[in-house]
Protein backbone atom coordinates (compact mmCIF):
# COMPACT_ATOMS: atom_id res chain seq x y z
CA UNK A 1 0.00 0.00 0.00
CA UNK A 2 0.90 3.60 -0.89
CA UNK A 3 0.48 6.55 1.14
CA UNK A 4 -0.12 9.73 -0.43
CA UNK A 5 0.02 12.03 1.91
CA UNK A 6 -2.64 14.42 2.93
CA UNK A 7 -1.29 17.62 4.99
CA UNK A 8 -3.83 20.26 3.17
CA UNK A 9 -1.37 21.35 -0.02
CA UNK A 10 -2.07 19.48 -3.13
CA UNK A 11 -3.84 17.84 -5.89
CA UNK A 12 -5.19 14.57 -4.26
CA UNK A 13 -8.16 13.38 -6.22
CA UNK A 14 -5.86 13.20 -9.52
CA UNK A 15 -3.25 11.93 -8.21
CA UNK A 16 -5.03 8.86 -6.41
CA UNK A 17 -7.09 8.52 -9.61
CA UNK A 18 -3.68 8.36 -11.66
CA UNK A 19 -2.47 5.44 -9.11
CA UNK A 20 -6.03 3.51 -9.71
CA UNK A 21 -5.97 3.46 -13.29
CA UNK A 22 -2.46 1.36 -12.54
CA UNK A 23 -3.82 -0.70 -10.76
CA UNK A 24 -1.97 0.39 -7.14
CA UNK A 25 -3.25 0.18 -3.65
CA UNK A 26 -3.21 3.53 -2.10
CA UNK A 27 -4.48 5.46 0.66
CA UNK A 28 -4.73 9.54 0.93
CA UNK A 29 -3.59 10.02 4.66
CA UNK A 30 -1.51 12.09 7.58
CA UNK A 31 -2.09 9.33 10.00
CA UNK A 32 1.13 8.34 11.35
CA UNK A 33 0.23 4.89 12.01
CA UNK A 34 -1.09 4.67 8.60
CA UNK A 35 1.77 6.68 7.25
CA UNK A 36 4.52 3.81 9.10
CA UNK A 37 2.58 1.24 7.99
CA UNK A 38 2.32 1.50 4.03
CA UNK A 39 5.41 0.34 1.95
CA UNK A 40 5.99 3.69 -0.43
CA UNK A 41 5.25 7.32 0.45
CA UNK A 42 3.90 9.79 -2.08
CA UNK A 43 4.31 13.68 -0.80
CA UNK A 44 2.63 15.71 -2.85
CA UNK A 45 2.04 19.79 -3.37
CA UNK A 46 1.09 23.00 -4.73
CA UNK A 47 1.67 26.16 -3.86
CA UNK A 48 4.24 27.84 -1.60
CA UNK A 49 7.17 26.29 -0.29
CA UNK A 50 6.79 28.56 3.22
CA UNK A 51 3.20 27.08 3.74
CA UNK A 52 3.14 23.83 2.68
CA UNK A 53 6.40 23.33 4.95
CA UNK A 54 4.85 24.94 7.96
CA UNK A 55 1.32 22.58 7.42
CA UNK A 56 3.97 19.76 7.20
CA UNK A 57 5.88 21.02 10.45
CA UNK A 58 2.12 22.07 12.29
CA UNK A 59 1.47 18.34 11.74
CA UNK A 60 4.60 16.99 12.73
CA UNK A 61 4.83 14.91 9.61
CA UNK A 62 7.96 16.39 8.67
CA UNK A 63 9.80 14.47 11.02
CA UNK A 64 7.62 11.10 10.52
CA UNK A 65 9.05 11.82 6.96
CA UNK A 66 12.63 11.90 7.79
CA UNK A 67 12.53 8.93 9.78
CA UNK A 68 10.78 6.73 7.58
CA UNK A 69 12.98 7.92 4.51
CA UNK A 70 15.98 7.00 7.26
CA UNK A 71 14.36 3.42 7.38
CA UNK A 72 14.81 2.80 3.50
CA UNK A 73 11.43 3.20 2.50
CA UNK A 74 10.65 4.48 -1.19
CA UNK A 75 9.56 8.74 -0.73
CA UNK A 76 8.52 10.64 -3.69
CA UNK A 77 7.56 13.83 -3.88
CA UNK A 78 6.05 15.69 -6.58
CA UNK A 79 6.17 19.56 -7.73
CA UNK A 80 6.09 21.24 -4.76
CA UNK A 81 6.62 17.78 -2.09
CA UNK A 82 9.87 17.50 -4.49
CA UNK A 83 11.01 21.27 -3.58
CA UNK A 84 10.44 20.65 0.19
CA UNK A 85 12.75 17.02 0.17
CA UNK A 86 15.34 20.06 -0.75
CA UNK A 87 17.96 21.65 2.30
CA UNK A 88 15.84 24.94 2.03
CA UNK A 89 13.83 27.33 -0.62
CA UNK A 90 14.64 30.81 -1.39
CA UNK A 91 11.11 31.73 -2.31
CA UNK A 92 9.61 34.58 -0.02
CA UNK A 93 13.01 34.48 1.90
CA UNK A 94 14.76 31.29 3.24
CA UNK A 95 12.77 28.17 4.62
CA UNK A 96 14.10 24.59 5.44
CA UNK A 97 13.46 22.05 3.55
CA UNK A 98 13.34 18.38 4.81
CA UNK A 99 17.09 18.07 3.83
CA UNK A 100 16.31 14.29 2.40
CA UNK A 101 17.95 15.74 -0.84
CA UNK A 102 20.97 18.25 -0.94
CA UNK A 103 20.52 21.21 -2.59
CA UNK A 104 18.22 24.63 -2.44
CA UNK A 105 15.26 25.76 -4.56
CA UNK A 106 15.85 28.73 -5.43
CA UNK A 107 13.53 31.10 -8.78
CA UNK A 108 13.96 30.00 -12.91
CA UNK A 109 13.90 33.96 -13.26
CA UNK A 110 17.42 33.44 -11.94
CA UNK A 111 18.78 31.28 -14.60
CA UNK A 112 15.93 32.00 -17.84
CA UNK A 113 16.19 34.69 -20.36
CA UNK A 114 13.73 37.50 -19.25
CA UNK A 115 11.13 37.08 -22.59
CA UNK A 116 10.22 33.57 -21.08
CA UNK A 117 6.93 33.66 -18.94
CA UNK A 118 7.02 32.84 -15.58
CA UNK A 119 5.22 30.26 -14.50
CA UNK A 120 7.20 27.72 -16.59
CA UNK A 121 3.32 26.00 -17.88
CA UNK A 122 3.24 23.05 -20.66
CA UNK A 123 4.70 19.98 -21.72
CA UNK A 124 8.46 19.27 -21.86
CA UNK A 125 10.35 17.28 -22.98
CA UNK A 126 13.13 15.21 -20.74
CA UNK A 127 16.41 14.76 -20.81
CA UNK A 128 17.64 12.00 -18.63
CA UNK A 129 21.24 12.23 -17.01
CA UNK A 130 20.85 9.29 -14.99
CA UNK A 131 19.60 5.93 -14.84
CA UNK A 132 17.05 5.68 -12.24
CA UNK A 133 13.92 2.77 -11.48
CA UNK A 134 11.72 5.26 -11.65
CA UNK A 135 12.63 6.42 -15.11
CA UNK A 136 12.71 2.50 -16.57
CA UNK A 137 9.62 3.28 -18.53
CA UNK A 138 10.62 6.35 -20.00
CA UNK A 139 12.58 6.83 -23.18
CA UNK A 140 15.26 10.22 -23.15
CA UNK A 141 12.75 13.11 -25.28
CA UNK A 142 9.68 11.94 -23.75
CA UNK A 143 7.20 15.07 -22.57
CA UNK A 144 5.65 15.43 -19.09
CA UNK A 145 3.61 18.54 -17.82
CA UNK A 146 5.01 21.12 -16.12
CA UNK A 147 3.53 24.24 -13.48
CA UNK A 148 6.32 25.78 -11.26
CA UNK A 149 8.64 29.00 -11.39
CA UNK A 150 11.39 27.64 -8.90
CA UNK A 151 13.07 24.29 -9.57
CA UNK A 152 16.12 22.77 -7.99
CA UNK A 153 19.59 24.21 -7.72
CA UNK A 154 22.56 23.31 -6.51
CA UNK A 155 21.71 19.40 -6.95
CA UNK A 156 23.68 18.25 -9.67
CA UNK A 157 25.10 14.64 -7.99
CA UNK A 158 20.92 13.99 -7.53
CA UNK A 159 19.61 15.03 -11.19
CA UNK A 160 18.48 12.17 -12.70
CA UNK A 161 16.54 14.00 -15.72
CA UNK A 162 16.28 17.78 -16.60
CA UNK A 163 14.30 20.07 -19.22
CA UNK A 164 15.62 22.99 -20.99
CA UNK A 165 13.57 26.61 -20.84
CA UNK A 166 15.95 28.30 -21.76
CA UNK A 167 18.32 27.15 -19.40
CA UNK A 168 18.54 23.71 -18.03
CA UNK A 169 16.15 22.63 -15.24
CA UNK A 170 16.24 20.19 -12.61
CA UNK A 171 13.08 17.61 -13.89
CA UNK A 172 13.58 14.41 -11.42
CA UNK A 173 16.06 13.49 -8.71
CA UNK A 174 17.03 10.76 -6.69
CA UNK A 175 19.16 10.00 -3.78
CA UNK A 176 18.99 6.41 -2.49
CA UNK A 177 15.59 5.89 -1.55
CA UNK A 178 14.03 9.24 -2.07
CA UNK A 179 13.01 10.62 -5.56
CA UNK A 180 11.38 13.68 -6.90
CA UNK A 181 9.52 15.01 -9.87
CA UNK A 182 9.32 18.78 -10.44
CA UNK A 183 6.72 17.89 -13.18
CA UNK A 184 3.32 16.40 -12.58
CA UNK A 185 2.97 12.59 -13.29
CA UNK A 186 -0.33 12.50 -12.82
CA UNK A 187 -1.00 14.93 -15.99
CA UNK A 188 1.58 13.69 -18.02
CA UNK A 189 -0.60 10.92 -19.97
CA UNK A 190 1.32 7.56 -20.59
CA UNK A 191 5.00 8.60 -19.75
CA UNK A 192 3.72 10.01 -16.37
CA UNK A 193 1.81 6.44 -15.54
CA UNK A 194 4.87 4.97 -16.52
CA UNK A 195 7.00 6.74 -13.68
CA UNK A 196 4.07 6.18 -11.39
CA UNK A 197 3.57 2.34 -12.22
CA UNK A 198 8.04 1.82 -11.93
CA UNK A 199 7.71 3.36 -8.31
CA UNK A 200 4.95 0.79 -7.57
CA UNK A 201 6.88 -2.10 -9.24
CA UNK A 202 10.66 -1.52 -9.59
CA UNK A 203 11.17 0.42 -5.93
CA UNK A 204 11.23 -1.95 -2.68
Amino acid sequence: MIAIIDYGVGNLFSLKSSFQAIGADTVVTGDEKVIKNAKKIILPGVGAFPDAAKKLSDAGLDLLLKEEAAKGKPLMGICLGMQLLFNESHEYGVCKGLGLISGSVRPISEVIPKDLKIPHIGWNALRIKKESPILKHVKDGDFVYFVHSFYGADCDESVIADCEYGAPLTAAVQKDNVYGCQFHPEKSSKVGLGILKAFCEEVN
